[in-house]
Order: structure tokens, then C-alpha cells, then sequence
């Protein structure tokens, strides 16, 4: 089951994080501890290309979903990495109806977009699956998501959500409060946020968010968002040394 049929079904929020280290070692950890799906962070790590596949591949062989956030919404990496076989794509900063179309586009089969066929990739299983099933499959199971996380964005975000080939929505809260200098529960932003959720719920459109922590998370999921990343491989491995370096504290010799 690829990622965009199981939150569609899903009586709970999905629970995943960032994988910003290129180790599968990470990877397989953040499966066997029983994250539901990983995204792998192209935009703000050193993963390159060949790293994301491989984390890809190791996290859908150990039954965990992998979601790719690729650089940035020029679009140049879409094409590739949807070719790796990943469960969708995350695009950064898309600003408006006119971003999300061209991003949308660029992971869609024509006539409806302009995806090239490459049907001898992952994607395809190589060739086995001939074209038709790995066209099907990229249209039809491949989660798009538009990362919102620019005013301008939320201002137009009724226009935004009914882009075509558009199933799904992530807010990006950091660089939100980053660029406006408002907090995460001001007033203003609430709104927009609200606004935001309200509208993927009529859709139908699973609705994305970042937390820095469990307790973070479950205000995610009680506000209404359907899957959260919850830190990432970097700060969890880094708070869990730190923590267990100060609990150690000084050891002086006897």
C-alpha cells in the first residue's frame, strides 16, 4: 500500500520525521522503531541524489513509507526522484496557484502534464511493469504535496488547494513565522492556518505539518493534521547523545 491510499484511510495522524543524514544505518533505526513513513530532506541536508534513493529503497523494503523534499520548486529534481520510486514528493516554497501548477505538472503523465516516460526506472520496476502500469501508478499513487510556507501563500490558499493533480498539502510553520515574524499562535497565523485545514478537509486532501517534539505532535493531530514529522535523524541522535553525555556528568577518577 503506497503512502497516499493508507492516509486516505487512515483513522489516525501519520507519525514520520526528516532524514537528513545519508546513512541507511538511520534509516533502517527510524523503521525498526516504528516511525510510519520518513521524508527525505534534499533541501536542507548534504543527501544527494544516489543518497535518497537508497533511503528510499531501504525504507519501503522495511515497510516504511519514504515522501522526498526535493531542493527547491524549480522543479528540476522532480522528475528524477519520482523515477527513484518514492511515495511523493514534497516542493518548498511554492507561493502561489501559478508554483503549484508548474510543480504539479512536472509529476504528471501527459496529456495532463509534462512528465517524462521513464517506465526502465525503480518507478517502473525496471521495465517489468511495462509503461501503462508505471504511468497508472505515478498519477494515480504518487502524493504531491506544496509546501505552504509563505503569507502570500496562505493568502491564496483556497486557489492553491484546487490546483489539478494537487493531493495533498504541507504547511511550513518555521519558515512562516522566519519571514513574517509572527509567532506560531498568533492570531493572524491562526487564522491562516485554520483557513488552510479547513479547506484540505473539504477536499479531502491530507494536510502536513512539522513538530518539534511528541507533545507538539499531538496538538498537530488534534488540530487536524493527518500526518507530522516529528524532529528529525539529526536532532534525535544529537539530544540523545547530549543527554546521555550530561547524565554521565564528570567522571572523576577514584
Amino acid at each position: 500500500m503506497r503512502m497516499l491510499e493508507r492516509l486516505r484511510g487512515a483513522d489516525r495522524c501519520l507519525v514520520g520525521t526528516w532524514v537528513k543524514i545519508p546513512a541507511l544505518e538511520t534509516v533502517e533505526l527510524l523503521a525498526r522503531a516504528g516511525f510510519d513513513f520518513v521524508v527525505v530532506d534534499m533541501e536542507h541536508s548534504p543527501i544527494s541524489l544516489e543518497s535518497a534513493y537508497r533511503a528510499v529503497v531501504v525504507a519501503q523494503g522495511l515497510g516504511v513509507h519514504a515522501l522526498v523534499r526535493v531542493p527547491d520548486a524549480g522543479g528540476s529534481h522532480l522528475q528524477r526522484v519520482l523515477d527513484i520510486g518514492a511515495d511523493g514528493i514534497l516542493v518548498p516554497h511554492v507561493t502561489g496557484r501559478a508554483d503549484a501548477e508548474r510543480a504539479m505538472s512536472g509529476m504528471i503523465f501527459p496529456p495532463r502534464g509534462t512528465r517524462g516516460s521513464g517506465s526502465t526506472s525503480r518507478a517502473g520496476a525496471w521495465g517489468l511493469d511495462g509503461n501503462a502500469e508505471y504511468v497508472r501508478r505515478g498519477d494515480e499513487e504518487t502524493l504531491r504535496i506544496p509546501q505552504l510556507e509563505d503569507l502570500s501563500a496562505l493568502e491564496e490558499v483556497e486557489e492553491i488547494l484546487d490546483t489539478p493533480g494537487l493531493n495533498g498539502v504541507f504547511l511550513g510553520m518555521g519558515d512562516l513565522t522566519l519571514s513574517t515574524g509572527l509567532k506560531a499562535d498568533d492570531p493572524v497565523l491562526r487564522r491562516h492556518v485554520d483557513r488552510l485545514l479547513a479547506g484540505a478537509k473539504a477536499r479531502g486532501l491530507p494536510c502536513g505539518v512539522a513538530a518539534r517534539d511528541a507533545a507538539a505532535a499531538q496538538e498537530a493531530a488534534r488540530d487536524g493534521f493527518s500526518f507530522v514529522m516529528i524532529s528529525n535523524d539529526a536532532s534525535i541522535f544529537g539530544r540523545a547523545a547530549a543527554q546521555l553525555r550530561n547524565a554521565a556528568g564528570p567522571l572523576p577518577l577514584p
